[in-house]
């Protein structure tokens, strides 16, 4: 089940503004002794302590992220009542899902979200979804379908244990960043561009779920969040932000101009001279 890079770029469902490029194990069939060169060991020590770019260490940011999750949740107190009783109301359960996640630095934290899924869904079935999984409520399509199942996480941001743009926060079993120095996010560079996951999911039978998205999809998540968290800037954040919004309002496949909007937001700013040093220990292994 070997899948280049190549192929997931061209596929409508992955439809990235990054430049992407898949570990040499990904692209060949090649054993990982023949297939690593020094420089992949470089990029898997860059996993292991990855670095971060002065913004997402900033204590400016956490005021951003708090302020901006009281914003949200001041402003959608009532649409979120109205959802977890439609939740409470359409399946049997309760109206949000928490789940242990990895956080920063390896922390375990419950994660939030409004149920999408049956009650008894993690005892029926693996824990990736894709489309058409039998486990999904019909609501629960439509939360997933616009996102508003992650609205609960802004509760989350106001704890400190999420921001508004990181990596998304892993179960344990398929967590790839080691010692993470930054908070997991609401919405990131991979998350952006893997909106779509769910359907590429549905082409890969139930049983190899998992060993396909270790080896296909979770490197190339792994390595656009930590290119971008190494250079990340509070407009490259806005930029994101905005896209994901657009995104989430959008069709599937988005149309041309939203694609080229999106691709607008995301543009990295050219790095100030000061930030490259930092941000050369992940490029330079690619």
């Amino acid at each position: 089940m070997q899948l280049p890079s190549r192929a997931l770029e061209s596929n409508p469902i992955f439809a990235s503004p990054f430049p992407v490029t898949a570990p040499p194990s990904i692209q060949s069939g090649a054993p990982d002794c023949e297939a690593r060169p020094q420089s992949y060991g470089r990029a898997i020590r860059s996993l292991e302590s990855p670095t971060a770019s002065a913004w997402c260490l900033s204590k400016s940011r956490r005021i951003f992220d708090l302020s901006f999750a009281l914003l949200v949740l001041a402003v959608l107190a009532v649409p979120m009542l109205v959802i977890a009783l439609c939740v409470r109301l359409t399946s049997r359960g309760p109206a949000f899902f928490a789940q242990y996640r990895v956080g920063r630095e390896g922390r375990l934290f419950r994660v939030y979200k409004f149920r999408s899924m049956t009650w008894d869904a993690g005892h029926r079935g693996p824990g990736l979804t894709r489309n058409g999984d039998c486990r999904i409520t019909t609501f629960g399509h439509w939360l997933r379908k616009l996102k508003l199942d992650e609205l609960p996480q802004f509760y989350n941001v106001l704890c400190g244990e999420m921001s508004l743009v990181g990596p998304r926060p892993k179960l344990p079993r398929y967590t790839s960043i080691v010692d993470m120095p930054y908070r997991p996010g609401i919405t990131g560079a991979a998350t952006l561009a893997f909106r779509r996951e769910e359907g590429m999911l549905s082409r890969v039978h139930p049983s190899h779920l998992d060993d396909y998205y270790s080896q296909h999809i979770r490197p190339l998540k792994t390595r656009m969040d930590v290119r971008y968290m190494c250079r990340a800037t509070f407009w490259s954040d806005l930029r994101l932000i905005g896209a994901t919004f657009l995104a989430c309002l959008t069709p599937s496949p988005a149309p041309p101009v939203v694609r080229h909007a999106s691709t607008q937001f995301l543009a990295y700013p050219p790095q100030p001279a000061q930030q490259v040093s930092t941000a050369k220990s992940f490029e330079t292994a690619n």
